[in-house]
């Protein structure tokens, strides 16, 4: 331990930001433990990664001990890209500090708050007396804890914007009724797997509200061995020293994307990573794939694969290999779920990876930071967490290929709390961005080629169908976004509710295909001057004058209001070059500027702005009244 610390320490030391990040998770990884969990937390700070780390406020409101875990949240969220600030409620004291208006929960600045309550705690007559009660007591039990919930999750969604993370309720290892309960239609379990279904329909109809399935996570973990009755008994904690982890991963799993930390796009090799053997050596019919041992391991990876395609995750491909030998096999091989067209960039080259990865971030036009790279190469990978310390790296091992999916499906990364139809349709997109850029080279003029897009952008007031997609576009869009300002669901929520200002998306498709909503405005009226809260476009539509067409609707739309001008802030960061021109290139001046922050205006009586002819603009059915009414 002193060695890998000492290594840890030589490359903080040395300015070796990338070396370092790589040993400090190498070292959680390899043993995930209170021993090591403040020193972990310690060196993550001595980094100073203040502009790619996301703070994050957790209150946990629990039933139970979780001090131990404290340590262990905050070290592995600092692994995944999140500085935690946690505190914890009163012990047992869930119900009041969600009910007192006044409680810490909302007089604290909280991102998010956790709902940990235990079966034993919530629901008594479930766990302990079950047996003791008919079937019309169970159900009455049911109702009062499916009430008490709604009641809770209403009462944090009227007072606080924060997410709520809810646990739901586990099983006992071992019903009252023994293996009677199972054959009953209204047993213990039953009453608990009741509850659980209720409760998540009762999340599902709120914003930012996420139901952690507690019950699964124990019984994925073993009932057996999650339970500690010693610990409960003497300190109130329930679960086993060696399950506490278990819970602390979980929870990471759902912080990660709540904060928006979330991968754009995973980078695969392919020998040994995507297939068996070499394809250059073994040939298409020596590598291995199929169903049966090992192969069965490289098409259980190509299902995980898919799987992230339908989260909405873009795939790549960065290989050391002869292009001609590794297309065959793609295209060919008949045990591939995969095939070229399911591959948004391809770098099949002799290149130095690091040049690959920079080449695919540059063609989607996305962050090095919105990469995860998957290789069973350790060279290549400790030379990318090197080079190119932005990109996510998950080391695989040839010798084990079973764990290659394990190592997709438990990054928290790839998770999502909702998946949009962009999501769904977004490797197709940027499948259709290639043809988009094939159509450019072979334009005579930029003219010419705008026009041949036929593009139609559709604009519109945002309401409960485009909430979540507007959400997620100020949490992930860096590039063309003027203020970068994240907001949730349930923000957005507010924004909509207020007279005073309007949230507009827009949606643009051409004659490749549908690109859905890329673009948020969100606007605010103070007398006579509409001011820009947020204006962002995703990149996928970069360079097509969409932004123009974004700012003559507004312009248009202002005047028509009765405003005289049209103010916006540039904020920069370190991703938004991109946008820094914005206003200035549309007619905007520039009134003040700082060493944070830039402010820009449009005289709305003598500017000249107007939706490129090109650009076929429509209307939702969304009533757009002036701001104001």
């Amino acid at each position: 331990m002193t060695d890998e610390r000492q290594t840890i320490d030589e490359a903080i030391s040395g300015g070796h930001t990338g070396r370092a990040l790589a040993e400090l998770r190498r070292y959680w990884h390899d043993d995930p433990s209170l021993p090591r969990a403040p020193f972990v937390v310690d060196r993550f700070a001595k980094l100073d990664l203040s502009p790619s780390q996301t703070t994050c406020r957790v209150m946990i409101l629990r039933s139970f001990t979780v001090e131990p875990m404290v340590p262990l949240v905050r070290a592995a969220g600092a692994c995944w890209g999140l500085d935690l600030e946690v505190r914890l409620g009163q012990f047992n004291a869930y119900a009041q500090e969600v009910l007192d208006p006044t409680s810490p929960l909302y007089s604290q600045p909280t991102d998010v708050a956790i709902l940990a309550a235990q079966t034993r705690d919530i629901a008594p007559e479930l766990w302990t007396a079950a047996a003791d009660h008919d079937a019309d007591e169970l159900q009455a039990v049911v109702e009062r804890v499916v009430a008490d919930y709604s009641t809770w999750i209403e009462q944090v969604r009227s007072r606080s914007t924060c997410h709520l993370i809810v646990h739901n309720l586990e099983k006992p290892v071992q019903p009252a009724s023994g293996i009677y309960d199972v054959q009953r239609s209204d047993g213990q379990c039953q009453a608990i797997e009741t509850i659980n279904a209720r409760l998540a329909a009762v999340c599902g109809c709120q914003t930012g509200v996420h139901l952690l399935d507690y019950d699964n996570l124990v019984a994925r973990a073993g009932r057996e061995r999650w339970f500690d009755p010693q610990k409960w008994v003497t300190a109130r904690l329930p679960i086993a020293g060696d399950c506490l982890m278990h819970l602390v991963d979980e929870w990471v799993r759902y912080l990660v994307p709540v904060m928006g930390r979330q991968a754009k796009c995973l980078v695969c090799d392919l020998d040994n990573t995507m297939w068996g053997g070499v394809v250059g050596e073994d040939g298409l019919a020596g590598i291995k794939l199929g169903d049966d041992y090992p192969g069965a391991a490289y098409t259980e990876f190509q299902r995980a694969l898919l799987d992230m395609v339908r989260r909405g995750i873009i795939l790549a491909i960065c290989s050391k290999n002869n292009e001609t030998d590794a297309l065959e096999a793609i295209e060919h091989h008949p045990e591939m779920l995969l095939r070229s067209k399911d591959f948004a960039a391809k770098r099949i080259n002799w290149s130095d990876k690091s040049r690959s990865l920079r080449e695919i971030a540059a063609e989607l036009n996305i962050g090095l930071d919105s990469l995860v790279f998957v290789d069973d190469n350790p060279v290549e990978c400790e030379l990318i967490r090197e080079v190119v310390p932005e990109v996510t790296v998950l080391d695989v091992d040839p010798k084990h290929p079973f764990g290659h999916a394990a190592a997709i499906r438990d990054c928290p990364l790839f998770e999502r709390l909702e998946v949009s139809n962009e999501d769904r349709k977004r490797n197709a997109m940027y499948a259709a961005q290639t043809e988009r850029v094939q159509l450019q080279t072979s334009a005579a003029t930029l003219e010419d080629y705008y026009r041949s897009l036929e593009m139609v952008a559709t604009f519109g007031l945002v309401n409960d169908v485009t909430r979540a997609r507007v959400a997620q576009l100020t949490q992930k869009t860096n590039q063309l976004n003027m203020t970068s300002r994240r907001y949730s669901e349930q923000q957005i929520t507010g924004f909509a509710a207020d007279p005073a200002t309007r949230v507009y998306w827009t949606q643009v498709a051409d004659r490749f295909g549908d690109n859905g909503i890329v673009g948020v405005m969100i606007v605010r009226s103070v007398d006579d001057v509409w001011q820009l809260d947020t204006f962002l476009m995703s990149c996928r539509v970069i360079g097509r004058t969409i932004e123009t067409a974004m700012l003559g609707l507004l312009a248009g739309h202002a005047r028509d209001a009765g405003a005289t001008h049209l103010v916006g802030d540039f904020v920069p960061t370190a991703k938004n070059a991109p946008a820094e021109d914005i206003y200035r290139t549309h007619g905007f001046e520039l009134t003040s500027q700082s060493e944070t922050a830039s402010v820009w205006e449009l005289d709305l009586s003598s500017a000249d702005l107007a939706i490129p002819e090109w650009i076929e603009c429509r209307m939702s059915d969304l009533p757009t009244p002036a701001i104001g009414e």
